[in-house]
């Protein structure tokens, strides 16, 4: 079984998945998903305290758990990670950016060593499961839009894409910086999804959530006319679900698309291939 670790700028996923599953199925290979808050000052051992009284819980002992990859976007929690997968686990893990790291896709960006962990692993989940030209957007602790293209071949090419700030992050801003605007839920003002906020907190959830509606939907359209083919475009990330309700702009949402990626890197890097 394969212990697959995405750690973001909030959070920290740990699945396990098992490796004896098809590339092709639909979730099946996931087996449990726990979080926790990112932490760099977490030590192995308290990684594993926590990890294992969840794994007693589902009836997981350690020895089921033979192989590990981690993609990080926060550099300062690799080595405890990595010790966690040596001490407790007695497996050496992969790691997402490692040198000569196989991943099917091409990085043609100007500089591959710098596109985060996250974006590579949800482009290489993203096209193996997806044919065709595809954005990725992906409602983190940043708003990532990721761009893979497909060649006549069918080679898979990672573009690049576009940053923003992610919606909870932007929320903190306008109530650490704006001394009488309340903190709000991520939700559109409630009645029949009018724009017109008659009361500060409606103003805030509509300025904010239609504001990010408009976001994806001017991103994704300004992207395709870029790629000037049609794309598919799959949304990932908490907030997914709740923005596909309401804009015609996201195709499909996929929660376990990084889970995927890292597994079929892990594969691609492994006799699993």
């Amino acid at each position: 079984m394969l212990l697959a670790i995405d750690v973001g700028n909030t959070n920290i996923v740990f699945a396990l998945v098992d490796i004896g599953i098809d590339l092709g199925g639909e979730g099946d290979d996931i087996r449990q998903r726990w979080r926790i808050s990112t932490d760099g000052n977490r030590t192995a051992d308290e990684y594993a305290v926590w990890l294992h009284q969840l794994m007693a819980l589902e009836g997981v002992e350690r020895a089921h758990i033979d192989a590990a990859i981690i993609a990080t976007v926060v550099p300062a929690t690799l080595f405890n990670l990595q010790r966690l997968c040596r001490k407790y686990f007695n497996v050496e893990p992969l790691v997402v950016g490692a040198p000569d790291m196989v991943y099917g896709i091409a990085l043609a960006v100007d500089n591959p060593n710098e596109v985060g962990a996250d974006r590579i692993v949800n482009a290489v989940a993203a096209h193996a499961t997806t044919p065709g030209n595809l954005i990725v957007v992906d409602f983190g602790t940043a708003t990532t839009f990721d761009v893979i293209t497909e060649s006549a071949s069918g080679q898979g090419e990672y573009r690049g894409g576009a940053i923003a700030p992610g919606i909870n992050l932007s929320m903190d801003a306008l109530y650490s910086h704006a001394a009488k605007l309340p903190r709000i839920a991520v939700e559109p003002p409630p009645g029949n999804g009018s724009a017109i906020g008659t009361n500060t907190v409606h103003a805030m959830q509509s300025g904010v959530f239609w504001g990010y509606v408009g976001l994806i939907e001017g991103l994704v359209a300004r992207i395709t006319l870029d790629i000037g083919k049609p794309v598919t475009v799959i949304g990932t990330g908490g907030l997914a679900t709740l923005f596909n309700r309401h804009t015609h702009a996201i195709d499909r949402v996929d929660g376990d698309l990084t889970i995927r990626g890292l597994r079929r890197i892990h594969a691609l890097n492994t006799n699993g291939a």
